[in-house]
């Protein structure tokens, strides 16, 4: 089973689609965290974020893994290093987009996550390009979205709990400027897949949203899931 999620900054696909990997048994991978990898070496070993073949020679030669731990999610290790806080650092969000965009860390990134996709019996991928480039053929594809603002007083919310102090209107700011991006650039820009199941979570809970997902998936055979999304949640 492949399952691909997809949506802007702040939409809850990450907390969402590894809430539903957990129910059903299977691997759950944040593509963005892979993203926000490069962009945290990249910061360190000042090389800059809108150099492509720099991001692209950086990408090759560094050893990025991801391992999965049932309690935890993602493990994103850089090098042998665990780095799966620092990847959320404001310095880091303020600069995925822009590694992200280049064509030469994404051409090095998604052949990794294909072939993670290959070796598991069953995953959840979550990104933004998932079901339009990684995982095209996935039965089950879901793009999940809300409006800018109620996006960015969750990532406050979010930041607030770890203690770091944000202002709101800073970061509604940054999630607009990183939409624009994504949906701007050349290479697999951020948009739903034509066979997608559109969600916006925007007036709706979690548990809501996670429950949707579960029932759209469980009931229907995977060749008539595109056809029995409603596209809103019940």
């Amino acid at each position: 089973m492949q399952i691909a999620i997809d949506g802007p900054a702040g939409a809850g696909k990450s907390s969402v689609a590894r809430e539903v990997a957990r129910r059903l048994g299977l691997v759950y991978l944040d593509t963005g965290a892979m993203y926000r990898a490069i962009t945290l070496k990249a910061l360190n070993e000042g090389v800059d974020v809108n150099d492509g073949k720099m991001l692209s020679r950086l990408t090759k030669n560094c050893k990025l893994e991801v391992v999965y731990d049932d309690s935890l999610g993602n493990r994103i290790l850089m090098d042998g290093n665990d780095i799966t806080e620092e990847i959320r650092a404001p310095r880091v969000n303020q600069n995925v987009s822009l590694v992200a965009k280049s064509s030469e860390v994404r051409k090095e990134l998604v052949h990794l996550q294909q072939a993670i996709a290959k070796k598991t019996g069953g995953i959840i991928m979550e990104g933004r390009d998932i079901g339009t480039n990684v995982l095209t053929d996935a039965p089950y594809k879901f793009f999940l979205s809300a409006d800018v603002e109620e996006r960015a007083r969750r990532r406050w919310v979010e930041m607030k709990e770890k203690n770091v102090v944000v202002p709101f209107q800073d970061l509604l700011e940054e999630i607009a400027m990183r939409d624009r991006i994504d949906q701007e650039r050349e290479d697999a820009p951020l948009r739903a897949a034509p066979d997608a199941c559109v969600i916006d979570t925007t007036s709706y809970s979690f548990e809501e949203v996670v429950q949707n997902l579960l029932e759209m998936i469980r009931s229907a055979p995977r060749d008539l899931q595109k056809k029995s999304c409603s596209g809103e949640v019940r």
